[in-house]
């Protein structure tokens, strides 16, 4: 059976990315079409969708592209099932993928209190404008 391919804006709907940023993404090497259609349209498969998905989720945490195309080579190495990383190299891939999982982990937090302190600042100025309450 063959993959399903899709082309860029059933890809971009399915991502919430534009085509644009798509585009962007395939020319600094963060992401590329497995395939061209017949009339050069980019054709994107699940696995393209997915690696997509991760750049989205990385974005909102300011990393930066070279830092997405550093975990993103890291993921794709330690996914090589065929002459894969050895034992010592997997090791030194799972060490630096927990580093960027750490950096994640400092970041949402740092969100977290960022979203608290304008929860905090919304709430006053509800009751400003609200004195009986």
């Amino acid at each position: 059976m063959t993959e399903r391919r899709m082309q860029i804006g059933e890809v971009a709907e399915r991502t919430g990315l534009s085509l644009r940023t798509i585009r962007h993404y395939e020319e600094v090497g963060l992401v590329t079409p497995s395939a061209r259609s017949k009339g050069g349209f980019r054709l994107y498969t699940e696995v393209d969708v997915e690696r997509l998905m991760v750049i989205r989720r990385m974005k909102p945490l300011d990393f930066s592209l070279e830092e997405m195309r550093d975990l993103l080579e890291i993921t794709d190495r330690l996914a090589v099932t065929d002459d894969g990383p050895t034992g010592e190299e997997r090791e030194r891939l799972r060490g630096r993928l927990d580093a960027y999982r750490e950096v994640a982990d400092a970041r949402c937090e740092t969100l977290r209190a960022r979203l608290l302190a304008a929860e905090d600042f919304a709430a006053t100025l509800r009751r400003k404008l609200d004195p009986a309450t």
